[in-house]
């Protein structure tokens, strides 16, 4: 039983002895074996390695892949003509070299990643000392972003160079300061405001004349009906005067008689009219008959 155990221990220790002198290198990634604490060797190919137990020899990794480093100092910038401004980019950069980036940089991308930042922010600082506002904006921003790669290549490959390539530097957005950003919109804001009140002025103007020249239009087509109403009216007036005088041309006394009748139904209109008028008035002279008027014969007895 001892035996087995024993056996079984040793298997367990000879499988332990043989699982740290065996490690894998992803595609991603390098490498790096230290022995007692110096660069042994770097491994760049994929695949399963060996190397000797640990205290002996470790390994560590690092990101061979393309990296991106984003800005994340919102400090100001002064251009030539000494406006503060704000501006944001990244940079593209990988490892090349591990044992130059390990000696020179740090042992992970972090390290690399900080250091970068500030040489980055430098060479940005001292470019854009050098260029007005517009020039950020034109397309001297193209230039502007090579001299920065330029100024960061000639850095991390001088004379302890840092085992890394840089492969490109961009600026994603440029910007007053806020105290500057909130004074321009203020402007901007008045203006359009400005804009507006000329514009509700204009149109307010504009809006009165429009009632104005309706309101004499109507005027005049009021007048004209009016006129055109009148002149109709003394039209009928005229035809009416010479119907009358026609007809009591023909027949003085049935005119006569008639237009009593008339004067005798609007006085009447109503039952309840009351009118108190002299007996003797011409006003009943249709009514009690003319000593002129002819007597109707008396009616024949048969």
């Amino acid at each position: 039983m001892n035996r087995v155990g024993f056996i079984a221990s040793s298997f367990l220790v000879v499988l332990a002895l043989i699982s740290s002198m065996l490690f894998v290198v992803d595609q991603r990634q390098f490498g790096i074996v230290y022995a007692l604490g110096q660069i042994k060797d770097v491994i760049t190919e994929p695949g399963l390695h060996f190397k000797l137990p640990p205290p002996f020899q470790n390994v560590s990794y690092i990101d061979k892949r393309l990296l991106t480093l984003d800005s994340v100092d919102t400090e100001a910038m002064l251009t030539a003509e000494k406006q503060r401004v704000v501006i944001d980019w990244y940079v593209r950069w990988r490892v090349t070299q591990p044992s130059e980036y390990i000696r020179n940089v740090g042992l992970d991308e972090t390290a690399g990643a900080n250091q970068l930042n500030r040489v980055v922010r430098n060479a940005f600082q001292e470019e854009i000392n050098k260029r007005t506002v517009k020039d950020l904006l034109s397309l001297e921003r193209e230039k502007l972003m090579a001299d920065v790669k330029r100024a960061v290549l000639q850095v991390v490959q001088g004379a302890k160079p840092w085992g890394i390539d840089v492969v490109d530097v961009r600026i994603t957005r440029v910007d007053y300061v806020e105290s500057i950003t909130e004074s321009v919109y203020r402007r901007m804001i008045a203006e359009r405001q400005r804009v507006a009140n000329e514009l509700r002025s204009t149109g307010a103007a504009e809006g009165e004349k429009i009632r104005a020249d309706a309101d004499r239009q109507r005027e005049v087509t009021i007048a004209n009906a009016y006129r055109e109403a009148q002149k109709v009216k003394g039209e009928g007036d005229a035809e009416a005067a010479r119907i009358y005088a026609e007809a009591f041309g023909r027949d003085a006394q049935f005119a006569q008689f008639y237009r009593s009748l008339d004067a005798y139904r609007s006085s009447f209109s109503k039952k309840s009219d009351v009118m108190v008028l002299d007996p003797s008035s011409e006003f009943f002279k249709a009514m009690r008959g003319s000593g002129t008027a002819t007597t109707p014969p008396a009616p024949r007895n048969r």
